[in-house]
């Protein structure tokens, strides 16, 4: 790590714009435009955020220097990338300039470009007017980057995992009947932050009922003795590669049905990482988990793909699900995470995340598996 734990070396960030012009290149692409969000501090490191006025990364597919036009009021922006030590070259503006030509005379002649998918439309519609055409998305190029990580990167997300582990090791002390879910969200919410995150990016707090809501956030509702409560939470650590982490718990002991459901879906779980390795589509991920529930009776209850990508983004390429026919390769990462759901009464998601190896997965998250029990 460089000394500022917020990126990675500034070489790595050299070979990742080399990368992406000459990925760029093959696609037949001019140029690509990035704006703040994911894309960017992956390209350069930059926590730059988007506003009104126009910051974007231009890297033109010839081999020709990329270029940052950022607001002079927002350089600051800049301190903590790699721009500096790579030399990039910065053009700023001030306000009564229009930037957006600033970026068309980087690049005299290019017929075709494309932006980054986190582009505000303010930005793309005027950037579409001085090119005369409506940009591509860069999506296909950035994700062949992002999609694979690098051994920085994997040790990032190894750290991410320990992290929030330490968070659900921890559900004992805030799970009990009489609490709210809102109650024991910000309790897990300020420890996700003391276990080494740098946020709480999303906590979910499913309790009878709403686990039976796979995007249930929290609520006023008391948790009641018998209670299953769907936990899912994660968050970034440095420099930036997020958690993400789901477990169920009982409060007390389960009625044996709901159990024996929970025991199937564990063991969906653990088909879906067996059946993870190079060469394997995304879809036969999918389907080692949805098939094993299905024989079970359990296909209709299970009403999501079994996994995304993480890294920078929590949802991020590659999509674990039916129709995805990408051949897994080693550095991929992505969540396995099947769940099954009745609706009004009880739901339950058991998820990891996983990185391909050369030969199978190495999962980052190492709690136990199955239904958790805590005093109800």
């Amino acid at each position: 790590m460089s000394t500022a734990a917020s990126r990675f070396p500034a070489a790595r960030y050299a070979e990742r714009l080399t990368r992406a012009a000459e990925l760029g290149a093959a696609a037949g692409l001019d140029a690509l435009l990035v704006t703040p969000g994911p894309d960017l501090r992956y390209l350069l490191g930059s926590r730059a955020e988007s506003f009104e006025r126009l910051t974007c990364l231009v890297v033109p597919t010839d081999g020709s220097a990329a270029t940052v036009v950022v607001p002079r009021l927002e350089l600051a922006s800049l301190n903590d990338s790699a721009v500096a030590e790579l030399a990039v070259p910065v053009r700023d503006w001030v306000d009564g300039q229009n930037p957006y030509e600033l970026v068309a005379a980087l690049l005299p002649g290019a017929a075709r470009t494309a932006v980054t998918d986190a582009m505000p439309a303010l930005h793309l519609v005027p950037l579409a007017g001085l090119f005369g055409a409506v940009p591509a998305l860069a999506t296909d190029v950035l994700r062949e980057l992002r999609m694979v990580k690098d051994d920085d990167e994997i040790e990032a997300l190894r750290r991410a995992g320990a992290a929030i582990d330490r968070v659900h090791a921890r559900m004992g002390e805030w799970l009990r009947p009489g609490r709210t879910e809102s109650e024991v969200a910000a309790d897990i919410s300020a420890a996700i932050l003391e276990e080494g995150h740098t946020e709480a990016a999303f906590v979910i707090v499913g309790s009878g009922p709403h686990g039976a809501d796979p995007h249930h956030e929290v609520s006023e509702r008391v948790l009641e003795s018998g209670d299953i409560v769907v936990i899912d939470i994660g968050g970034p650590v440095e420099p930036g590669y997020n958690s993400d982490s789901t477990r169920t718990y009982s409060l007390g002991e389960p009625d044996p049905d709901v159990a024996a459901k929970i025991a199937l879906l564990e063991a969906a779980q653990q088909a879906a990482v067996d059946a993870v390795k190079p060469g394997v589509t995304a879809e036969s991920v999918d389907a080692a988990a949805r098939n094993l529930l299905a024989a079970q009776g359990l296909g209709e209850v299970f009403v999501h793909r079994t996994g995304h990508g993480i890294g920078l983004s929590v949802h991020e390429e590659p999509y674990i699900v039916g129709g995805n026919t990408d051949e897994l390769r080693p550095g991929m990462a992505f969540s396995i995470e099947p769940g099954i759901y009745f609706r009004g009464q009880w739901g339950a998601r058991i998820e990891d995340i996983v990185v391909v190896t050369a030969d199978g997965c190495e999962a980052v998250n190492r709690r136990p598996h199955g239904l958790t029990v805590l005093p109800g």
